[in-house]
């Protein structure tokens, strides 16, 4: 269960405040659009993006180490970071 609770935590967290969430929370003020609705679209393009997350992350698991896939997408997180500090900078 652990692993679980890790992936969930995690994706939830990064999940919070993200561009998706603005998007989808304009999307719940417009009066036209049902709330249902709303929920219902924006929970089945997450699944569905996680379900390509998964696809191709299995796919290079066949093709490089797990450690050097951790390796890239902490350098990966870190020059994002770092991109935003300069925007902030700038």
């Amino acid at each position: 269960m652990r692993p679980i609770w890790t992936i969930f935590i995690t994706v939830f967290l990064a999940e919070l405040g993200d561009k998706t969430q603005l998007a989808t929370l304009l999307f719940a003020t417009d009066p036209a659009a049902g709330k249902i609705h709303v929920f219902l679209a924006a929970a089945g393009a997450l699944v569905f993006s996680t379900a390509i997350a998964v696809v191709a992350g299995t796919a290079l698991a066949g093709l490089v180490s797990p450690t050097i896939l951790k390796g890239a997408a902490g350098v990966g997180f870190i020059l994002i970071g770092i991109g935003m500090l300069a925007q902030l900078y700038r």
